[in-house]
């Protein structure tokens, strides 16, 4: 199979972080959001993965060449048109079945399944109870029906994931190619769920499978409960070495981190290079070579060679008073 990776947008929903970094290079649970979806992709027999790239897509083929040695082409998408315009630059590459993956949210399923696949493809969903904030899949008799997006009413309450194993390419092109031909927009883009609706009008038959977890990492807010999850579920890793300080798991900490006087965790990912001293921080990332003296963290993220310092306050208060700062 063929890989496609949609990896064009702006993340704007995550800055300041992705004005000097692409979204799929952002930090989460010792790795980036990439790192984990490439990851999650061993032993499929993948004969290609596709990187559709825009914005600052100079660092994720920097990024991809320099770790992995799978074979990997790189399609830039100049003009922002949504998501079945970035897929139909690389069509001309789809030669066999394909999965399609949005490197918005990270999902744990068990893709080796998708080499038993008889139907026309599959699209990965998740059970939400407000499916007005996505895209969901209508069935009949077990196969897909029909996609909605972001429907008023309520339709059908399995969120279309972002996940997408279409066994029949050719179709997939031909739909793909149609939609732009015919200028079939949604807020002024063209979706994939179109081209895939297409697919459905046609007689393509999709199933519906379900993943065990879909973590987003679309915002600073989802990025953290992201790397509460990932911490959780086996992808933490203790320090080496720490100087008077107290660790409390789950946490990640590389190994060249340098943690002293301090209190780290839980949900604490800490990156290369980075210095921490006489604080305390929990449910945090902290991104390769930053510094972190004397201050409290919570919720937070900080960038790559960022430095945060603060001080500690000596006080005398009295009697039943109050003093809180948050």
């Amino acid at each position: 199979m063929k890989v496609v990776l949609p990896l064009a947008g702006l993340g704007t929903r995550l800055r300041p972080h992705t004005y000097s970094k692409p979204k799929p290079l952002v930090s989460v649970a010792g790795n980036t959001v990439l790192g984990h979806v490439l990851d999650s992709l061993k032993g499929l027999p993948i004969e290609e993965v596709i990187f559709i790239t825009g914005y600052l897509g100079d660092q994720i083929e920097q990024y991809v060449r320099s770790r992995y040695s799978f074979t990997a082409r790189f399609v830039e998408q100049t003009e922002l048109k949504g998501q079945a315009h970035a897929i139909d630059l690389a069509s001309a590459f789809i030669d066999q079945p394909v999965l399609i993956i949005f490197v918005d949210t990270i999902v744990k399923a068990d893709l080796s399944r998708l080499l038993d696949v008889q139907s026309d493809g599959v699209l990965y969903v998740k059970e939400v109870e407000d499916p007005r904030r996505f895209g969901v899949a209508v069935l009949k008799d077990g196969k897909i029906q029909r996609l909605v997006e972001k429907p008023k009413t309520p339709v059908s309450n399995l969120a279309v994931i972002g996940v997408y194993y279409l066994r029949n390419w050719q179709l997939l092109r031909d739909a793909l190619h149609d939609v732009i031909a015919q200028n079939i927009q949604t807020s002024g883009e063209y979706y994939l769920a179109d081209a895939l609706q297409l697919m459905i009008d046609r007689g393509a038959q999709f199933e519906a499978w379900s993943v065990d977890a879909w973590e987003d990492c679309g915002t600073v807010e989802a990025l953290v409960q992201t790397n509460r999850y990932l911490l959780s579920h086996g992808h933490d890793r203790a320090p080496d070495e720490v100087t008077n300080s107290i660790i409390i798991p789950p946490v990640y900490v590389s190994p060249t981190a340098k943690i002293k006087n301090s209190v780290v965790g839980p949900y604490v990912s800490v990156a290369d290079g980075v210095t921490i001293c006489d604080s305390i921080v929990r449910d945090s990332i902290l991104s390769d070579d930053a510094t972190i003296g004397d201050v409290a963290l919570h919720e937070s993220i900080v960038g790559s060679r960022a430095v945060v310092k603060g001080s500690y306050w000596r006080l005398n208060v009295g009697d039943s008073s109050e003093i809180a700062y948050e």
